[in-house]
């Protein structure tokens, strides 16, 4: 299946038929707001961070390196670790 851009999804939500042309003369009335999105707080200290989009590119090379050459280790512990502390954490949120 190919996904094409998205300015043509928005001619495919409605169908050809509901389509109704503004009155001549008329302005099109700008759209109510359909949602309201409110971010969290974890959402804003993650924004806080100063993460500039930008990435450490030679952290990237040696990461690459290390996984192609086989002596990249995963730390299974630390993963399970912080998954069971993020459990944990939305838990305790969903809770309240």
């Amino acid at each position: 299946m190919k996904i094409g851009p998205l300015e043509n999804k928005a001619n495919l939500a409605t169908p050809a038929t509901d389509r109704k042309a503004p009155a001549s003369g008329a302005q099109a009335a700008s759209p109510e707001p359909s949602a309201k999105v409110e971010l969290s707080a974890a959402a804003g200290v993650l924004a806080s961070v100063g993460s500039d989009g930008a990435f450490d590119a030679q952290k990237v090379e040696r990461l690459s390196r290390a996984i192609r050459d086989g002596s990249f280790r995963i730390d299974a512990d630390a993963i399970a670790d912080k998954l069971i502390h993020n459990a944990r954490e939305l838990l305790q949120r969903g809770s309240n």
